[in-house]
């Protein structure tokens, strides 16, 4: 009789596969490579003032109970880092569950490659999910020209602050904290697209003592570069309002 030979190989290959996901985007974000239903993925170029230019990378999920690692594969396909899964920030927004945003810094290498970097989130259950941002490495340059200039004593409340525009940047966001209540952040804008920002008439006082910066983006929420893929943060620039 002869004997029939049936190879295995395809269906260890099925197997394999069941336990993969590598779908582009979710029910809410069709095609976009940074989401599954894991969670999204994005990684940052980040220049900021006194140290070296780094990666800023994230995952954020609402199944952040089921996420056992977070790996990130470089554009050459090789793993350089894992996330920190003790570091998070927690988002809650209205009817909606509890959101973690898995967050760290990673030092640049020396050597690198513009391409696809990739975060592979292993859940408890075994699987594995694939997410994907496009990086293009570069340096976006610090925002050093404000008004009111650095330690200027105004004489009344200023309704805007402005600054130089970034060559490359497209959109900024601002951040102010009050000296006088322990550095607190009293303002963080919406992402602006010009070189300045109005003031709400109440968030200044007369003897107020403040200090703010500027945070520069190239783009923003581009389905290939992420959230964005350049970015920029001031140093902190104080001005102060006579009582």
């Amino acid at each position: 009789m002869k004997k029939i030979r049936i190879s295995l190989l395809p269906w260890y290959f099925i197997l394999s596969m069941l336990t993969l996901s590598v779908h582009a985007g979710n029910a809410e974000h069709p095609g976009d490579t940074h989401y599954d239903d894991a969670g999204f993925f994005d990684i940052h170029v980040c220049n900021w003032p006194d140290r070296a230019p780094f990666y800023m990378a994230l995952f954020s999920t609402f199944r952040f109970n089921e996420v056992k690692s977070i790996e990130l594969i470089n554009a050459s396909g090789d793993q350089f880092a894992s996330l920190d899964l003790s570091k998070y920030r927690v988002i809650k927004a209205d009817k909606k569950p509890e959101k973690r945003v898995f967050i760290n810094q990673v030092a640049q290498p020396k050597k690198f490659a513009d391409g696809w970097f990739s975060a592979k989130v292993t859940l408890t259950d075994g699987t594995v999910h694939i997410t994907r941002d496009f990086v293009q490495h570069g340096l976006l340059s610090i925002v050093d020209d404000v008004q009111p200039t650095s330690h200027e004593q105004l004489i009344e409340i200023p309704k805007t602050l402005s600054w130089t525009p970034v060559a490359g940047a497209g959109y900024y966001q601002v951040f102010i904290k009050d000296k006088w209540d322990m550095g607190k952040v009293i303002f963080s804008s919406k992402i602006l697209h010009d070189a300045k920002v109005e003031l709400p008439d109440d968030l200044l006082e007369y003897g107020g003592n403040y200090v703010w910066q500027v945070h520069a983006r190239d783009v923003n929420e581009d389905i290939k570069l992420g959230d964005f893929n350049l970015g920029s943060l001031s140093s902190w620039y104080e001005f102060s309002v006579a009582d």
